[in-house]
């Protein structure tokens, strides 16, 4: 019965473990080094070599976004339409990638909440 009562115990003072947040919307590579997402909350840096922020753990994650729909603004970059499931650092900054999954355009196109981020390109 010990073992039985500090297991119990163990398990009502372990910390909890933090959940990832669901963030939707414009996932940007908008130069060398530099990806952002902007959602309903604001816009997210995942990493900015140019400031010098650090990248977020779990860049790997990011699929191919060319190989869905993606716009291209630049060479190879441009933006696309994503899901992430991350850690922030509860201002401007995503952590960690934990998920990433691209949706279609016309997902963020018809969200109020983010279609303002298509006047930056007119």
């Amino acid at each position: 019965m010990t073992r039985l009562h500090a297991l119990v115990l163990m398990v009502l003072l372990a910390p909890a473990a933090a959940h990832a947040e669901r963030r939707c919307g414009w996932l940007e590579n908008p130069s060398m080094a530099k990806w952002l997402l902007m959602d309903a909350g604001g816009g997210w840096t995942i990493m900015d070599n140019g400031s010098g922020y650090k990248a977020a753990e779990g860049m790997d994650k990011i699929p191919d976004l060319t190989a869905g729909e993606f716009v291209y603004t630049y060479a190879a970059h441009g933006y696309a339409c994503a899901c992430m499931d991350v850690d922030t650092d509860g201002e401007e900054g995503i952590t960690r990638i934990h998920s990433v999954r691209q949706l279609p355009l016309s997902r963020c196109r018809n969200d109020a909440a983010i279609r303002g981020f298509l006047d930056k390109d007119q």
